[in-house]
């Protein structure tokens, strides 16, 4: 008779998960805290204690449904502190014959997996169905097309679901609204306060173990407002419904000097981790649509990010992992820069960004993709160590969406896979879209000088540089154009400025660990250092 372990992972804590659903009466359930899964990149602390506390809370859940459940903590003698070895060692403990895991959040704990090979102990692997589509299902639909863009992946997304749509068309008429969602911060804006959680007294010991193992990763527990349970993690998503989905669409974009979340959802960890499921959130969104209560483009643009692009992500991960970790196709070779660690920059941009990064494990897409994740593409930031960065820093981090989102999206490292040309701007973009460049030092209507922003004069390197494999691209012909036209003393003084500035740009092979000075120190100014 079996008697199976069914391992559930920190990023799968869903009574609805598949190992759960067809569990027999003699299961053991087994959860693991193990330091090899905090270590391996220094992630945040507030993703630690996230991490901790949910899978507690969720532990307790199930003894609450009846199921057996063996819980190892960080401090448990026994514990061998990897996810493989501890299943193991549990199903020996409880005298079971098999391991029963769905298919996990990285693929190298899937391959490792895959690899046991001990018919006395066998592991059984599911495909994880909380999603909209499986691997299989974004396998088939790529399967002959020669680009795989979101635009069309989405679409056919929208048909299977039956989400914003009317018969066979599209609510509002169209598929897309995106063009309405691209408005610049406002003085005038006020922005929803977020649920304060309260900390029970497994959270509470959850965050304690996390500082007293973890201190030395970025940020402080004292903060800690992140949902660990069900309940709140609804609390969070009725709250965006309630009160900022009405104006998410619009200033989805846009970005704040002062304010971390503006209209954003900020449920994107409650979602990775498995205390939300996409169904309910994208039905949610599109329920006050049809109720009158937010605009078409606020609950499409709000419904693309979850049922397209999330699901997107997670298709291309899979179906083209593991060569797709080793693209680097602009041949990027540059360490990562070390303020990206402590924001002690004084590119204002750059140093609130990832300030905000350091205070709550969060900056929404546009701080990451036209920020932090623009400056590393004109400097070219080696895809491993841009992407280990955002894998650590950010809660809602998991490989599979963290992955395509940093070396494809951001570093167009993939070649064109997922986009059709880099995301590169100059501070102008910068300017547009937010309220930073009133408060630096550089101006972003200076190409060269000392007074001019970094951003300008990296973009026409960046442009120079790579000229090669970008400029046949039809979407960057006008740039291109205008690149060709300049005067070469212009050009010139331009690429001194931006060689002058990368020379001197202290880099970092990882946390706390500078490798490059050049004699060089970035200037702080006072309000960066009282912000810190």
């Amino acid at each position: 008779m079996s008697k199976p372990l069914l391992l559930v992972l920190g990023d799968q804590l869903s009574l609805s998960l598949i190992t759960l659903q067809e569990a027999p009466d003699n299961a053991v359930v087994a959860l693991c805290e193990v330091a090899e899964e905090a270590r391996y990149v220094p992630h945040h602390i507030h993703k630690i204690g996230l991490f901790l506390a949910a899978m507690r809370h969720f532990a307790q859940a199930l003894r609450e449904k009846g199921f057996q459940v063996h819980y190892s903590t960080l401090d448990d003698a026994d514990n061998t502190h990897s996810i493989i070895t501890e299943a193991e060692r549990i199903a020996r403990l409880y005298g079971c014959n098999e391991i029963r895991a769905a298919r996990p959040g990285e693929w190298r704990l899937w391959r490792a997996m895959q690899q046991r090979d001990n018919p006395a102990l066998p592991w059984r692997l599911l495909e994880d169905e909380r999603f909209f589509t499986t691997p299989d299902d974004f396998s088939r639909w790529a399967n002959g097309r020669k680009q795989l863009r979101l635009e069309y992946f989405y679409r056919e997304q929208r048909k299977r679901t039956g989400l914003l749509m009317e018969g066979d068309e599209p609510a509002g008429g169209k598929w897309n609204f995106d063009h309405d969602n691209r408005q610049p911060i406002k003085a005038a804006l006020e922005f929803p306060d977020l649920p304060h959680h309260h900390h029970d007294t497994l959270t509470k010991a959850a965050l304690a173990d996390a500082e007293r193992h973890f201190s030395d990763h970025m940020g402080s527990v004292d903060n800690f407002n992140l949902p660990v349970t069900r309940r709140q993690a609804l609390v969070d998503l009725h709250h965006f419904i309630d009160h900022g989905l009405a104006n998410f669409g619009r200033y989805q974009d846009a970005i704040s000097d002062s304010a971390p979340y503006l209209y954003h959802s900020r449920l994107s960890a409650a979602l990775n981790i498995g205390l939300l499921s996409p169904h309910e959130v994208c039905e949610a969104a599109e329920q006050r649509y049809y109720n009158g209560d937010v605009p078409i483009n606020a609950a499409e643009g709000f419904i693309r990010q979850v049922l397209g692009w999330r699901e997107y992500v997670r298709g291309l991960y899979w179906t083209q992992m593991p060569r797709y970790k080793r693209a680097n196709q602009l041949g990027f070779e540059r360490d990562l820069p070390a303020f990206y660690w402590n924001a002690d920059t004084d590119m204002r941009c750059l140093q609130r960004a990832i300030q905000m990064t350091i205070d709550n494990s969060y900056a929404h897409h546009i701080q990451r993709l036209m920020v932090t994740g623009n400056f590393a593409l004109l400097c070219g930031v080696k895809p491993e160590a841009l992407c280990d960065w955002y894998l650590a820093v950010y809660a809602d981090a998991s490989e599979w969406v963290e992955l395509p989102n940093t070396l494809g999206m951001v570093l167009h490292a993939d070649g064109g896979l997922m986009g059709s040309k880099p995301y590169c701007a100059s501070g102008k973009y910068i300017d547009k879209m937010s309220d930073h460049c009133q408060h630096c030092r550089y101006s972003p209507k200076q190409v060269t000088g000392s007074n001019a922003c970094p951003f300008n004069s990296l973009y026409w390197h960046f442009l120079e540089t790579h000229a090669d494999p970008l400029n046949n691209n039809p979407r960057m012909k006008l740039i291109y154009g205008s690149l060709n036209r300049m005067a070469d003393e212009k050009r010139h003084a331009i690429r001194q400025q931006a060689e002058h500035f990368l020379n001197q740009l202290q880099t970092s092979p990882g946390y706390g660990k500078p490798c490059h000075t050049a004699g060089y120190a970035q200037p702080t100014s006072k309000a960066n250092k009282e912000s810190r």
